[in-house]
């Protein structure tokens, strides 16, 4: 027995050495160790020897497998190490070199707009205000002042898609959802996509953005509206901008007026911005109609209000000097790099 287990001992460190990886290692281990391993037989079979040379193998059986353990942790260990050293070498990295440069997007020249002049009527204590794309005609153009005669409602101007659901034409229809749920006093601003059936050129889209806003309260004036516009031209256009009103008519307003400011390029010099006459068509607005006021359960007798509204694009037409506005839907990465 003495000898079979000297045998044992002197193959099993043999085929340690001879090992040339960490699988073939393991392999060895299974073959002398393991649970039907040459050595764990041995134990098994203990059984049949003399009581007296039981300990004696026993003890050796113990001390070959103390040894070859050894022996394969220290061969562990060896090839541990050689796969160190390879990887050191073949996945060696020069932390001088550059990175490689990731192409980051930027913020889109309307969505610049919209986060601007949202940050400005917050700053002025306004709330933003949503409602669905797809509208009621009730909403759209009826609360709103517009009757069915209006050239407005005519299908060449307006996507219908039944009789009485359109896509909204205008932000305004949400103004008309706040006046009947809410009472005054109201502040707010409606920013959004509008839909009209207009031919795509450089100054007209049938998907465009538009951003409106609504004062109603008791003692509101036109005053209040100017001063209003002139705080938002100036934080949006600069400092030095002005604005002016010419009279104007819109359904839903009375009295009406069209705004414009002046060329923040040429500071009303007159340039290529604004065609030469020193002031750029910015929005229209106007003191809210008693009757749009009725239609949405507001007593025009105790309240007044004044709302106003504009183009998304046509700002970021003026503010970037964008000649044409498809440039803005085109998503031509050269154009939008430069925002």
């Amino acid at each position: 027995m003495k000898e079979q287990i000297a045998q044992i001992k002197e193959r099993a460190l043999n085929e340690i050495e001879s090992a040339t990886n960490a699988k073939i290692l393991d392999e060895v281990r299974v073959k002398y160790l393991g649970k039907k391993g040459e050595l764990t037989l041995i134990l098994r079979g203990m059984g049949s020897l003399a009581p007296e040379e039981r300990p004696i193998i026993g003890s050796l059986v113990n001390e070959v497998r103390d040894e070859l353990e050894n022996k394969i942790e220290e061969r562990e260990t060896y090839f541990e190490n050689l796969e160190i050293e390879r990887k050191l070498v073949e996945e060696n990295i020069d932390v001088t070199m550059p990175s490689k440069r990731n192409n980051l997007g930027s913020v889109h020249p309307i969505t610049q707009i919209i986060n601007d002049v949202k940050e400005i009527f917050i700053g002025m204590g306004y709330e933003i205000a949503d409602g669905p794309e797809v509208e009621l005609a009730t909403y759209n153009f009826d609360k709103l002042n517009t009757p069915p005669d209006h050239p407005a409602r005519d299908v060449q101007d307006t996507f219908y898609i039944t009789e009485d659901i359109v896509l909204r034409s205008q932000t305004s229809p949400v103004q008309a959802r706040v006046m009947e749920s809410k009472k005054p006093p109201i502040k707010i601003i409606c920013p959004g996509a509008v839909y009209r059936s207009d031919s795509v050129d450089a100054t007209h889209s049938p998907v465009f953005h538009q951003i409106e806003g609504l004062v109603i309260d008791k003692n509101i004036s036109m005053a209040d509206l100017k001063g209003t516009l002139e705080m938002f031209a100036k934080k949006c256009l600069g400092e030095k901008t002005q604005i002016r009103f010419r009279p104007h008519h819109f359904p839903f307003t009375e009295p009406s007026a069209e705004a414009d400011v002046s060329c923040f390029v040429c500071g009303g010099k007159g340039c290529r911005v604004c065609k030469g006459e020193g002031w750029i068509e910015l929005l229209g607005c106007g003191m809210v109609h008693p009757n749009v006021l009725r239609y949405c359960g507001i007593d025009p007798e105790e309240y007044t209000g004044f709302a106003f509204g504009f183009g998304v694009e046509r700002i970021a037409m003026a503010k970037f000097g964008i000649d044409d506005m498809r440039l803005l839907y085109e998503n031509d990465v050269r154009f939008l790099k430069q925002f």
